[in-house]
Parts: C-alpha cells; structure tokens; sequence
C-alpha cells in the first residue's frame, strides 16, 4: 500500500449507522395518477462517494428530521423559545428546537408522556381513566389521529419545562424502506417507493414524519442514509433458479430491484411478478417498466389485481389461486423460490393462506402434510418474507 493510499484510506470518512451518508435527493417523482386516492412517489438518492454497498432485497435506513412548523407550535405551546439548553439522546446538548427537529419523536405521545398530562392537568377525567392497566384498548382507540401537541393544546395547565419535556420523548428513529434498485443498474444511486402519509384527524393535518421529509423537505438538505441488510430476503445463488415474487402496492419495491439484477446478470432463471392495487389506471407503480420487462422475456408473467376496478375487490391472493397448477410445478417441479412483500396484518396472512391452499390441493395433500410442506420451503429459504 502506498503512502498516498494510506493517506486517502485515513481521509476517507467511515460512514455508519451512528454517523450515516449524507446522501441528495436528485428524483421525487409522483407514481400515482392524480386521480389516485394514494400519493405514491419514487425516489432517488445519489451515493456518489459512499463507499457501502447493498444488495437487492436490503433495505435502506432513512433518518428524517421533524416537521419545522409543527416543532415551532410545540415549542409555542409549552410557552419556551426554543433556545433553551436540553440533553439529546446521545451527544452534548443542543437548543430545544434543533433537539424537537432531529432527535426525538415530536409525534406519537408516550406512556410517560399521558401519565405526565394526566397527573399535572387541572383536568384530565377521560386520559386518567384510560391510562388504567385494565384500559389498554379503549385508550388505544382514543389515541387514533392524536399527536403530541393535541394533548398540550387540549391542557395548557400541565406546564413541562423544555429539559423535563423532552426526557418525556423518545429518541427519533430511522425509517426503513425497500431498496428498489440494483447497484449492477445504478451504481451510484439507490431508489425507493414511498406512499405518503396525509390525512386529517381533530381539525389538523397529519404527515407521516418520514414520507412527509422526503416528499416535502428533502429537495435541498442531506438526506442522512444507511443500508440494512436483510440476509433472509436476498435472491436465490443460483441464477437459473425461478422465482415468484408477490408484492401489492409499496411492496414492489424489492422485485423492481430483482429484476435489474437479473437483467444486469444475464441470470437465466424465470420471473413471476404478482402486483396489486386500487385502479389500473392511476396506481399501476412502474407498469410501464414491467411491461418492458414483459416485452424482453425477463419476466414470463405479470398478474396484476385491481382491487377497484369491478364490482368485487380482487386481490393478490386470488390472482394466486386463479393461477394454482402453474405456480404449484413452478414451486414443486421447477424448485422455485416464493417471495411476498409488503402488508403483514393482512395480505401476508391472506397470500399464506392461499399458498397452503395451493400446496394442499394441486399436491393432494392433508391440510397437515401441506403446512408441513410449506414450513419445508421456509427452512430451506425458499419461502421468503419481508413483511412490515
């Protein structure tokens, strides 16, 4: 190794995820239609000069920094200036406001934070009868919708100097997103799909905190990243291996990055892509690159489900049992891998179950014998999830 080489490796910064890349947002592209109930968006982060590497099927950590106007309002309401000396997380102390905009989570209220109003209000009838042991689901339903600052706005007698009120929060935590390209395609960038979180709820529009930064704030600040790898999730060793990929709405992310790899490759092994979403015509994320792909040969079937499209919602799972023989002989006979992402509460469960159901009954198995067969392919790392 040369001096100038030791040199350069000594200058290099060594980016980790307690000090991450500072990476520029170059693409925010809405996906969606405008006629669309969704506001889904691409991104491209460049990574010119990172020196990390991720591989398809990983996801990237993206740390975001709260909403500046919601931050002032909050810092309004607990009647400080912002100025003020507070501890952080980790570090020396910083001003309350740099404190709210990126280290702790100005949004979700905690359980000591309830306790806090509910004990210092000068009343508090309902949130002191919902913090009971007892009371778990009544006061998770009460808190839909509500924020921090709701609760301050409501009980302005529960006074918090600004050191006190922020060992009432948690720190602000990384959002994770499937990665959505391949480096072999785009060595110096990484994409991403991102829904954005908007709605309203007690008179206030609410932001998801991280689809929010990048969709709104994003265009001229770093945009501090980190990759975290998700060894269960990457692609099959072997190239000539076929795999089905299962992933609704977001949860393309991951396939769209597959199939660049494939393609960058020369891998040999057939592609099966299942997508759903509302309507064909404004929520079809990256058709027209799938369709290309389509056109190529890299992918031997798209089967796209619509949920609004008819009088009957179609989803994922019963493009799944429309097709049932072929993906039971590209499973069993053609040793392909399975893969699903994206919802875990109920597309994952209902794209299981129809999984089971197709084993069971093009396999002429018992419902025990084909659970077991199934259990089978997770241990051999041929069923794979990515759930959220």
């Amino acid at each position: 190794m040369t001096e100038a080489t030791v040199s350069a490796a000594v200058a290099a910064p060594r980016y980790t995820r307690a000090n991450p890349f500072p990476a520029r947002l170059v693409v925010n592209r809405r996906l969606s239609g405008p006629e669309s109930e969704k506001d889904t968006r691409h991104f491209e982060l460049d990574l010119t000069g990172w020196g990390l590497s991720f591989e398809v099927g990983d996801s990237l950590a993206v740390y975001p920094t709260n909403e500046p106007e919601l931050v002032d309002e909050i810092i309004h309401t607990i009647g400080a200036t912002g100025d003020e000396q507070v501890p952080r997380p980790k570090g020396e102390a910083t001003t309350l406001r740099e404190a709210l905009l990126r280290d702790y989570s100005v949004k979700q209220p905690t359980p000591k934070f309830l306790k806090a109003i509910a004990q210092r209000a000068s009343a508090a009838p309902t949130l002191s009868y919902l913090l009971a042991a007892d009371r778990k689901q009544d006061l998770e339903t009460y808190l839909w919708g509500m924020e921090i600052v709701d609760f301050l706005s409501e009980h302005p007698s529960a006074r918090f100097a600004p050191e006190e009120f922020v060992g009432l929060l948690t720190k602000l935590q990384p959002r994770l997103y499937s990665v959505a390209s391949s480096l072999k395609a785009y060595p110096d960038q990484v994409h991403f799909i991102v829904d954005l979180v908007r709605y309203e709820s007690h008179g206030r529009i609410r932001r998801g905190v991280c689809s929010a930064f990048l969709a709104e704030r994003a265009d001229d600040v770093p945009v501090p990243v980190f990759p975290s790898v998700a060894k269960h999730f990457h692609l099959p060793e072997r190239p000539e291996t076929p795999i089905i990929m299962v992933g609704p709405g977001t949860g393309i992310a991951p396939f769209r990055a597959y199939l660049q790899e494939r393609k960058a490759t020369g891998a040999k092994g057939k592609n099966w892509v299942f997508f759903g979403s509302q309507h064909e015509s404004c929520d079809f994320a990256y058709g027209d690159e799938f369709n290309a792909f389509m056109k190529e040969g890299l992918l031997a079937r798209l089967d796209c489900a619509w949920s609004r499209d008819q009088a009957q919602k179609v989803y994922v799972q019963h493009k799944m049992a429309e097709n049932a023989p072929e993906i039971w002989k590209w499973i069993d006979a053609q040793g392909a891998h399975f893969f699903v992402c994206g919802d875990a509460r109920r597309m994952a469960k209902d794209v299981d179950a129809t999984l089971r159901k197709i084993v069971q009954e093009q396999g002429g198995k018992s419902v025990e014998q084909a659970n077991e067969y199934v259990e089978k392919l997770k241990n051999e790392k041929r069923y794979k999830r990515d759930v959220y």
